[in-house]
């Protein structure tokens, strides 16, 4: 494997979609769409989909996106995970690799505890020494993978107590000290908002633009109080809000849709996938 630390690529992606198999027949039909994600640990790379292999083969460019190393935990990435995300790279010949700032298991035999796997994306604390983990941890990936890791913030419904930076501080710091790009989901931006009572803004205006791989847009909805990142709804008007005050700023190399459940029809993916397309060419115009 090469170390792909400090490695700030060069990508034109486009407009995408998360390639699931419930609507892979509608993805292969849709207009305009330039590339797809992949969760990561649903595929073998001996095994692709056929309809998956199509898409490769007719050009589209699939990007596999991890949920499992848990790069913010204290225990270091499996060798194992980090195995299977690179060969599944190389199998889909993929530009880079994403996953998440996220802890999803504790325990084990170091603690004297159970091993305990989260089932969710947690949020890591944002101090120093949370930091000083994550970073380590982050550099251990990097080496072990054939091509640039980016990395997603995430959603959540709690902030830890002590934290030492913002979002965007954290962010901006993990990008100087390891050279990592950045996975920036608008939705989830939107979901500290309600949740954590977190600034976007604030957030787009620490965070180092020239880092970022590309971006993700989600649907959810919003139940007493709380704003749940379904990925089964509708994109929502302060989410692509989100996106257009990033897209003043910056042409992000690619934007891609997330659903994940509740699938619409083809037409209901190809009108999400045209609003995202006009904040995106909206930004272009107002940055002249």
């Amino acid at each position: 494997m090469g170390d792909t630390r400090g490695v700030i690529m060069s990508l034109s992606l486009g407009t995408g979609i998360g390639w699931r198999p419930e609507i892979a027949d509608d993805i292969a039909r849709l207009p305009g769409v330039d590339w797809v994600e992949v969760v990561a640990e649903n595929l073998c790379p001996g095994h692709l989909p056929d309809a998956l292999q199509q898409l490769r083969a007719g050009g589209t460019t699939v990007v596999p996106h991890g949920v499992s190393l848990g790069l913010g935990g204290a225990d270091r990435p499996e060798l194992h995970r980090l195995m299977a995300l690179a060969d599944l790279a190389d199998a889909l010949r993929a530009p880079l690799v994403t996953e998440h700032i996220a802890f999803v298991r504790a325990g084990g035999a170091l603690t004297g505890s159970p091993r305990t796997e989260a089932g969710h994306l947690l949020p890591v604390p944002r101090t120093r020494d949370g930091l000083d983990v994550l970073c380590e941890n982050v550099r251990m990936a990097q080496a072990a993978l054939p091509v640039p890791l980016a990395l997603e913030n995430v959603a959540a419904f709690l902030t830890w107590p002590g934290n030492e930076l913002t979002e965007g501080q954290f962010l901006a710091e993990l990008v100087e000290r390891t050279g990592v790009q950045l996975l920036v989901d608008v939705a989830n931006l939107h979901t500290n908002h309600v949740n954590r009572g977190e600034d976007p803004a604030a957030a787009l205006a620490e965070l180092p633009v020239e880092a970022i791989a590309y971006v993700h847009v989600a649907g959810g909805f919003e139940r007493d109080g709380l704003w749940h990142d379904s990925h089964a709804h509708p994109v929502t008007r302060p989410v692509l809000d989100v996106l257009a005050a990033l897209c003043d700023r910056v042409d992000p190399p690619g934007v891609l849709l997330e659903r994940d459940d509740h699938f619409p029809t083809a037409d209901g993916l190809a009108a999400e996938l045209d609003a995202v397309r006009a904040v995106v060419e909206a930004g272009a115009r107002s940055r002249g």
